[in-house]
């Protein structure tokens, strides 16, 4: 389903957020201080726009209310970040999701109304750790302090030929299969009957605990 956002500030991280939401077929209001990154992105966004969100007339006359979600990427203008984050819930913004740099930042986002704060410094951090310890989780994506989204390959050959039913993610790590890829292609609505190949790869969701459990057993 498509769905409207505004995204607000775009260095490296609002940029690329853009892109990627503009690569998944979304509507997208790109907005900018600077005229040069909004400059960049004229022939990607579906809309954009040069100006100060900071200033209330400026939001009201965006109808910040009327998108699904509001990104405020915004991360090294600490006063910016806040007034944007405080005024977008202000006029009726559904959703917004704030980028912060710093711990203290962030308790100041959630603070003024933003109903997510990440670290995108952070997390990618934490995400190549992950990689690099891990010989099996191809990528992670936070969903909470304890959950996660976790694309995982099968290399295991004691986990091939086996169905879902068989292999009992659920019940062994708490883990729940969302999508299966094989062969390039995706299957986001696998059974339980459906079977595992070698070097498919499993989408789940659940604990981070249980992700890397489920790791560990991949290993033996």
């Amino acid at each position: 389903m498509k769905k409207s956002f505004a995204v607000f500030g775009l260095g490296r991280f609002g940029e690329s957020v853009v892109r990627t939401l503009v690569a998944a077929h979304q509507d997208v209001l790109a907005v900018d201080i600077k005229e040069a990154p909004v400059n960049a992105l004229m022939e990607v966004a579906t809309q954009t726009l040069i100006a100060d969100t900071r200033d209330e007339e400026v939001l009201r006359d965006l109808n910040v209310d009327t998108f699904d979600y509001v990104i405020i990427g915004i991360g090294n203008n600490m006063e910016a970040s806040i007034l944007t984050t405080m005024l977008s819930k202000e006029q009726g913004a559904k959703k917004v999701i704030a980028k912060a740099e710093t711990s203290d930042q962030g308790r100041v986002l959630e603070r003024v109304g933003a109903d997510q704060v990440i670290f995108p410094e952070r997390d990618m951090g934490h995400n190549i750790v992950r990689k690099l310890l891990s010989n099996h989780i191809l990528s992670f994506i936070d969903l909470s302090d304890e959950y996660t989204l976790a694309a995982i390959e099968i290399t295991d050959p004691t986990f091939v030929n086996q169905n879902l039913i068989a292999l009992n993610l659920r019940q062994r790590f708490g883990l729940t299969v969302i999508a299966i890829k094989h062969d390039g292609k995706i299957n986001v609505s696998p059974k339980p009957t459906d079977m595992m190949e070698l070097h498919d790869v499993l989408t789940v969701v659940g604990p981070v605990k249980g992700v890397e459990k489920l790791d560990e057993a991949l290993k033996k």
